[in-house]
């Protein structure tokens, strides 16, 4: 099988490189590669890389993430988040091909307290999760052999995030203010790109599991609470490192306004994937645990 992955070098693609390579051969690219066109805003040159190439599989862990830039240029966040995957679906189609896309929890208004499931209407408030929506949708009218995963708070060992944030400021101010109305899930590029490399498997051979799964780690917490846990696993596992924060005061979303809306809801059920895929997704904090293990 020739599998073609799209943004290696992000958090997820990086991942990706390594839960895929068991599956066939695999060619990994950017928008920075040469040979072969991985730019997701190169749309004429996109479609003929892949025609070039005949992958059986696409994966396209390549997206514009910056939430609040995308605030004011829409229009290239949709053409990367929602033109490009939409031509990835539209080439895959006419190969008979796989085509693997990853999706967001933004693309709800996070209203409630309940997990988001699969059937609820999507109402995006910012930007970015229109975009993301709007490439979901593209892909579902495309191209019928898909799996679109959505998934939340995503974090990784290499590159910067959330804890690693936590853990430089923790060591400089006495006092910190994390947000404590947000509530989700932590969820490992790693878990993402193993869940992903198996539910492949799967739909290769049964291809009536294809569509749209939520994909996120059990339980929930808040900024606030993620923060907490980091701080206290850190002091845990090496003590070597000096935390001045006493304090880590919850404070509500408007004491940090931004230029895109937050949801406040980004829980996501995922008992749909558990149950089709055979799984059992672990706690947020087992991810979360690991990660600090390899960065401390």
């Amino acid at each position: 099988m020739k599998i073609l992955l799209l943004g290696k070098n992000g958090q997820l693609g990086w991942e990706l490189q390594r839960s895929l390579a068991p599956l066939g051969e695999l060619i990994a690219l950017d928008r920075h590669s040469t040979e072969f066109c991985g730019d997701l805003c190169n749309l004429p040159s996109l479609a003929a890389t892949v025609q070039r190439l005949r992958p059986d599989l696409i994966v396209n862990a390549a997206a514009h993430t910056a939430v609040d830039k995308a605030e004011s240029e829409p229009e290239w966040a949709r053409l990367i988040n929602a033109s490009a995957p939409g031509v990835l679906a539209q080439e895959a189609h006419k190969l008979g091909a796989w085509l693997v896309h990853y999706s967001t929890d933004y693309v709800f208004d996070g209203s409630g307290s309940a997990p988001w499931t699969e059937a609820d209407r999507p109402a995006p408030l910012n930007v970015y999760g229109q975009t993301k929506l709007e490439g979901e949708q593209l892909i579902a009218q495309r191209c019928k052999k898909y799996l679109i995963f959505r998934t939340s708070w995503v974090y990784a060992a290499r590159g910067g995030n959330f804890a690693k944030t936590m853990l430089r400021l923790a060591q400089e101010r006495e006092r910190l203010t994390v947000i404590d109305d947000q509530w989700g899930a932590p969820t490992g590029a790693e878990l993402i790109a193993d869940v992903s490399a198996h539910a492949i498997r799967q739909v290769l051979q049964h291809p009536q599991d294809a569509g749209l799964y939520h994909l996120a780690a059990s339980g929930q917490t808040t900024w606030n609470g993620y923060a907490q846990h980091v701080l206290a696993q850190a002091a845990r596992a090496q003590p070597a490192i000096k935390i001045a924060a006493k304090e880590v005061a919850p404070v509500p979303t408007s004491a940090f306004p931004t230029p895109a809306q937050r949801p406040h809801n980004s829980r996501l059920n995922t008992a749909k994937l558990q149950a089709t895929f055979g799984l059992k997704l672990p706690a947020w904090q087992q991810g979360v645990d690991r990660m600090l293990t390899e960065i401390l």
